[in-house]
This record gives C-alpha cells, structure tokens and sequence, in this order.
C-alpha cells in the first residue's frame, strides 16, 4: 500500500495509524473534538472514509409546473442582481426602483419559461427532483505515527453517549 503523500512544504510523508473506527462520520467528528477538547493538537488527526457510495434522496415529483416555479425563482434572483448591477449608474431613485422591478420580473418570466421548456423537453425521462451526495460505509480516524499512542489514551476516556 502506497504512503501518504506529503502536504505541501513537508520534507517527508506522514505515517499514519489508524486509532479508531466509526459507522458514522457524525461519531468520528465527535471523537476530533474531544480529541480538541483535550488539547490534543489535532492537526495530525484525518478522518478517512472508506467504501464510499452514491446516494440518491428522491425529494419529489418534478412537474412541469413545478420546473416553472423554481426557474421563475432563480430567474428572479438573477435578474435581481443584474439590475442592482445596472443601477449603479442610475443616480435617480425613480429609475433604480424601476430597473429593479423589472429585473425582477423580467428574470422571473425568463426564467419561468426557461424552466418548463427544459422539464418539458425531458419526455417524463426525468420527472423527478434529487439530491446526491456521498456516503462512505465507515470512518477511521488515523493520527500521525508519533502522536497515535497519546491520541488512543485520551480517546480511551472519552465518554459515550
């Protein structure tokens, strides 16, 4: 198995020993901050997940409304910013608060349109909202070789909860 690479200005790789071993990376986490708690100079401290996966939370029915919807709110925020952008050179409040009102409304249309063409175009492939992220099937906390064994005594008495 390969070493470690150097960070960035390190003479040497870094050995590393692997100290503890979570289900979760909320329960590594914790261990790290009790770790800091304790004064530990957790600067030599990784946690490293591993047998990472893709998950894929279905949030919901995508319709072509609803792509409408959430265009016209993008949209919106848009040309919100455009118009802010644009109304820095308008030095009279009446036209600014105009500018802003159509950059609001204008994004919003835009975007609205926008929106339902692109859900429509799908065919009902993808008729559904997601989010993915990753996920790793467990945790090790792993701790530079000359620190590990005082990392271990002090995870010792962290208390469970």
């Amino acid at each position: 198995m390969a070493e470690p690479s150097a960070p960035s200005g390190a003479s040497s790789p870094r050995r590393r020993t692997v100290i503890a071993s979570y289900g979760s990376y909320r329960e590594a986490e914790r261990a790290v901050d009790f770790l800091s708690d304790e004064q530990f100079p957790v600067e030599h401290v990784a946690i490293v997940g591993s047998g990472l996966r893709t998950v894929e939370q279905v949030a919901g029915r995508l319709t072509v409304g609803r792509a409408a919807l959430a265009g016209a709110r993008q949209g919106a925020i848009i040309g919100l910013l455009f118009a802010l952008l644009l109304g820095l050179f308008f030095t009279i409040p009446e036209a600014f608060i105009g500018l802003v009102i159509y950059g609001l409304v204008g994004g919003a249309v835009f975007g609205a349109i926008l929106g339902a063409v692109a859900q429509a175009a799908q065919g009902g492939r993808r008729d559904f909202a997601s989010v993915s992220g990753m996920q790793a099937e467990h945790y090790e906390l792993q701790v530079d070789e000359e620190f590990s064994a005082r990392a271990g005594e002090l995870l010792a008495r962290q208390p469970t909860s």
